[in-house]
This record gives C-alpha cells, structure tokens and sequence, in this order.
C-alpha cells in the first residue's frame, strides 16, 4: 500500500469560499463527498444530505455554498474503486481536516495508515497516533472525523473485539471491515 496523503496539509486557517459535492451509489446507500476548490476532501459520508456534512466541517474550512457535482473527479472514483475491491483506493487522495488540536490532526494521519483488513484498538490506535495514554482522546478522534471512508475510522475497534461506535451506524461499520478482511484458505 502506497503512503496516503496527509490528512491535514497545512495549519492555514481560511474560509473556503465554494465547496463542491457529489453523491455516489453504493452497497451501504448514498456516500456524498465535499470537497475545497483544490479537489481535497473536507467531508465525506453515508448521507445524501450535504448539509448534513458541511455541519462537520471546521468553521474555518467550511464552504459558503456548496455546488452539486455529478462528480469530483479522483474523490468519487476512489470511492467507486472501493466498492470495486480496490480498498486502499481512498487513502491516495487528500483530505482536509481542522477541528481542534495537535492530536486530533496526528490522530488522523494515524488513522490513514491503518491498513484495510487489519483494524486495531483504540489502545492501539493512541498508541500509532503518538499518545499511549490518550485511548479516550483516539476514541474523540473517531467520533469528530469529517472523512469517513478517506480517514478510516470504522477500522477502530474496542479492546474486547467489539465494534464500538460509529456515525453511520454498526451495521455499516461490520459491512465495512468485513469487505475489507483478507479472504480466508
């Protein structure tokens, strides 16, 4: 798997003017993506509704208006080669995320190198993030990801095996790391 993109590419804190989104079909329902003028990913998930998504967004990133796109490029083609088997498809395109703190931004470029099919604790995770301690401040990291699917944090899972918590629901978090499991002899 090649390195992904950085999930934060720079501390420069400015309004995006436009933003664009595009919906794409897929086995879990409708998977919108918005993104900045650069084509970087600032919000992504399992929703049709973009309002939905700018909400998640940073107020500092956070676009003025949104223009619906039929798509965007190498954003919704990673998405589209995703559900086409290629599972790493989403770590190559960059993304974009501000809210809060040193932690959370090394929490997600932790979470990007967390390879398809091999989840890890949210011990683990703090662990990978550089904070052994912090497994409630991964947990928080998980809970505030704006990209789903781009940063994934469906690949977190509790100490215990358990699935934990995740925004678009459980079943959609079993599906995910179920389709990514490395198939059995």
């Amino acid at each position: 798997m090649s390195a992904p993109s950085p999930a934060v590419s720079d501390d420069t804190i400015t309004t995006v003017i436009t933003g664009g989104y595009a919906t794409v079909d897929t086995p879990n329902g409708p998977f919108s993506v918005i993104a900045d003028d650069s084509g970087r990913v600032l919000a992504s998930g399992w929703t049709d509704d973009p309002a939905y998504l700018a909400a998640l967004i940073h107020r500092s990133r956070r676009p003025e208006t949104l223009q619906r796109s039929a798509a965007l490029g190498s954003l919704t083609d990673a998405v589209t080669a995703y559900y086409a088997g290629e599972v790493d498809a989403p770590s190559r395109v960059e993304v974009v995320q501000l809210s809060g703190g040193t932690f959370l931004n090394k929490a997600w470029d932790a979470l990007r190198l967390v390879e398809p099919g091999r989840p890890v604790t949210y011990t683990e995770f703090a662990e990978r993030a550089g904070e052994p301690a912090a497994v409630r401040a991964a947990a928080t990291a998980c809970a505030r990801n704006a990209a789903a699917l781009f940063v994934p944090c469906h690949r977190v899972k509790r100490s215990d095996g358990s699935l934990g918590g995740f925004r678009y629901g459980l079943e959609t978090k079993k599906w995910l790391l179920d389709f990514e499991a490395p198939a059995e002899d």
